[in-house]
């Protein structure tokens, strides 16, 4: 180990021996601001023959720098905290993902554990179709999502498709970090917090592992995972290589999914430096409305989870409705000690989107009463020819949508002295994408002219009624930041940082969105973002910490979809970020605990109609609130946890009343009991979200004849597993309780909870 590793190691609180441990299992610096924790032996508490090694609490956040002390409860618990973490953080171990949770569960489902996290989606079984993750009432692309570091997302707006890149089988560590974090934080939208997953970890010691789950809606899933070991031959090269298929008929009607992923990542030891190489690519392929959701009527008429039909003359035709997706996301990452006391972290990576999407029209019309026939047969018109009259036919539309990103993001660690370190670097990324919509006959294929007729103003030419939108749009973003550690006596922290982030969109349609003309536009929007961090450790076992922060969200491309985008006058919207917390690490309890205060400004609203369309900054939010989880473990293997937030988050704007924002709830709670001990996995764990309305303003009057929000639901999963020899048996309930409430009414298009499902699993280890 050189000089400046055992330095920076003994600068963040963590002895050598836990270091080399965390490198030798792939554990990666500075995925993060620096928030390891104190090694095993500084906590004070006894070693016995029933705790946890150092090796056991690195697998509780293996993959990302964050060490954790090695108490019972941590080792045991499904959510804890650093002890040096900066802001309230829940870091959820592959132990919990593997034990716990479906294994086709998607990363929302992962981090729904945490206090003020939700979640709506997953309609049609855990993992077979999206979800989205709310944090403290932020919504999906109001946060970010990370793998290994790197922040994707979306080109249009920083949202993501959580089973579409990352299954489960490519995660090792999921953290929720809730707030913006230091200035070496990157992300397209820090002001929500970030979700951050962190890739399988390699071994030293070489493994094989299959596994082979079945259960309800005839759902199956073959996975296999290979670890090489440390290779001799290669300088302690580790390899880890995953492939997963994943099939089910789906919950909802004719709604059928398939998915395939591999993935691969080899960890390379260059001397004193470390090579990375990652890759992962993935394919879904489904059946669904591009606009889901049945309506109140079709719930009524067809259940809950009515989806799609077997009729070729309905726009709810299952094979009229279909999507393919592929990704792919690589990665490239040297750590490497420049000097004894400079280190350098410089990741280079890529990763693409297509989605191919065939879809009806409108999808709402179908049922079986006289009156929705007849809907049905009103809307079966198409138009053949430009300027031409409706005959029979199916309407619908292609759109395909493709993105492929590029980025470099490099860090260098300066240990200035043996009281202060900093870290400086930048993140530039850029992206290409091509999204367009055109109507056609479902029936044929042929083109359908059914948009309205639109002219160029300025050459005088028509758009073809057939073309909806048709542009490719790019992206340059760079952010330079610089933190400071300042450690004035032993136990204290404190890391003021600063970045400066600029962002470049650039829109080059030959039919917009929106205005249906050509449009060759370029926007520029800056922020500058100050942070300030404290965390302070009077003994080894407890730490508080404090947190002031600036966040930014990037503005959506919606904001090019006008003639003329002068006319909008729009700031990057904003939060300032207040929390304080503590956290606990003792031989048996394990608990932390928060309060936040964020001030959102600069909400985006559009102004304006026709060619004086444009958009402007008004008003904003508060959100604020405590959080806490805590876990209790007794001797013999045997836990219990809790964890729960009351949440506020309504609109401040001037002259109005404070109302609740979207999908925003109350409160949160979670609890459960878990038992690991010799061969038996158990755990019983329930989560509830309290009370949200569907739309903003806290509508009293129904949506599409639907509620207008909820007053709360849980979704309870029991899971138990048996291992005989290199064979572990296991089974999963979930949703226990069988809650089936709805969780969402979209413009009167419905989600409700997926039924009771069961699951059986087979893994052999060799």
């Amino acid at each position: 180990m050189t000089k400046s590793t055992g330095a920076r190691l003994r600068l963040f609180g963590v002895s050598a021996a836990a270091l080399a441990a965390s490198i030798a299992s792939g554990a990666a610096l500075a995925e993060t601001a620096p928030t390891a924790t104190t090694a095993p032996a500084e906590t004070g508490e006894p070693k016995t023959a029933n705790s946890p090694t150092d090796a056991d609490a690195q697998k509780i956040a293996e993959g990302s720098d964050i060490i954790v002390t090695a108490t019972k409860a941590n080792e045991i618990a499904p959510v804890t905290a650093s002890l040096q973490t900066t802001q309230p953080q829940s870091i959820i171990s592959r132990s919990f993902i593997e034990d716990s949770l479906p294994a086709t569960s998607d990363f929302n489902q992962i981090a729904l554990i945490s206090p003020s996290v939700s979640n709506s989606g997953n309609a049609n079984g855990s993992g077979l179709s999206e979800s989205k993750a709310q944090i403290r009432g932020f919504q999906d692309g109001e946060y970010n999502v990370t793998y290994d570091g790197v922040p994707f997302g979306d080109t249009n707006d920083p949202t993501h498709h959580s089973n579409t890149f990352f299954p489960s089988n490519t995660v090792e560590t999921l953290i929720v970090d809730r707030g913006p974090g230091n200035a070496s934080n990157l992300g397209q939208a820090t002001f929500g917090g970030s979700i951050n997953m962190f890739s399988r970890a390699t071994r030293e010691e070489a493994s094989v592992e299959a596994k082979g789950t079945y259960g309800s809606y005839n759902t199956w899933l073959l996975r296999g995972l290979v670890q090489s070991g440390a290779i001799k031959a290669l300088g302690g090269t580790e390899v880890v290589v995953s492939g997963q298929h994943i099939q089910s008929d789906g919950l909802r009607t004719f709604s059928p999914f398939k998915s395939n992923n591999v993935f691969g990542k080899a960890v390379i030891p260059i001397g004193t430096a470390k090579l990375t190489l990652l890759a992962t690519y993935n394919e879904n392929d489904f059946n669904q409305p591009d606009n889901d959701g049945p309506t109140i009527t079709q719930v009524n008429e067809f259940g809950k989870y009515f989806s799609l039909n077997n009729d070729p003359n309905t726009q709810t035709y299952y094979k009229y409705n279909h999507t393919h997706k592929t990704t792919d996301f690589e990665l490239a990452k040297l750590e490497v000690d420049v000097t004894p006391y400079a280190h350098l972290d410089t990741r280079g990576y890529t990763y693409s989107y297509d989605n191919e999407t065939l879809s009806g029209s409108d999808v709402t019309l179908y049922g079986n009463t006289a009156a929705d026939m007849a809907a049905v047969t009103a809307a079966n018109k198409v138009i053949l020819t430009q300027g031409g009259t409706k005959v029979f036919g199916v309407p619908g539309y292609t759109k395909p949508n493709k993105y492929r990103v590029i980025g470099d993001i490099t860090k260098l660690h300066l240990d200035l002295a043996s009281w202060v370190n900093t870290t400086v670097g930048f993140w530039y990324e850029h992206s290409n994408t091509y999204r367009q919509q055109r109507d056609v006959n479902l029936l044929t294929m042929d083109p359908n002219f059914a948009e309205k007729t639109v002219t160029d103003p300025s050459t005088g030419l028509v758009t073809p009624s057939n073309i909806k939108f048709d542009q490719d749009s790019h992206i340059n973003h760079l952010e330079e930041f610089i933190e400071v550690e300042l450690r004035p006596f032993e136990g204290l922290k404190i890391t003021p940082g600063f970045k400066h982030a600029e962002f470049t969109r650039i829109d080059i349609a030959a039919y917009n969105q929106t205005t249906r003309i050509p449009a060759n536009f370029k926007k520029t929007y800056t922020a500058d973002l100050p942070f300030l961090t404290i965390n302070y450790q009077p003994i080894d076992s407890l730490s508080f910490y404090a947190q002031y922060a600036k966040g930014f969200l990037m503005p959506p491309l919606s904001q090019l979809y006008v003639a003329n985008p002068s006319l909008s006058t729009v700031d990057p919207q904003k939060s300032t970020n207040y929390q304080v917390g503590a956290v606990y690490h003792g031989g048996h309890l394990s608990v932390d605990v928060d309060g936040y205060y964020i001030d959102f400004k600069n909400k985006f609203s559009p102004t304006g109609s026709g060619a004086n369309a444009g958009f402007t900054n008004i008003g904003g939010a508060i959100y604020k609130g405590i959080e806490g989880q805590a876990t209790y473990a007794f001797n013999g293997g045997f836990a219990v946890f809790a964890n729960g937030s009351v949440n506020y988050a309504k609109t401040n704007n001037p002259g109005e009343a404070h109302l609740q924002v979207k999908l925003a709830p109350t409160f949160t709670a979670a609890g459960g009991i878990i038992y690991k001990h010799g061969p038996i996995r158990f755990s019983l764990i329930d989560k509830y979200t309290g009370k949200e309305w569907f739309a903003a303003g806290e509508p009293s009057l129904p949506i599409g004849g639907a509620d207008p929000s909820t007053s709360g639901y849980n979704s309870a999963i029991v899971s138990a597993r048996y291992e005989i020899g290199p064979v572990r048996l296991g089974v999963e309930i979930n949703n226990l309780f069988n809650s089936q409430r709805l969780i969402n009414n979209s413009g009167g298009q419905l989600f409700y909870q997926p039924p009771r499902a069961y699951t059986g699993d087979i893994t052999l280890t060799f």
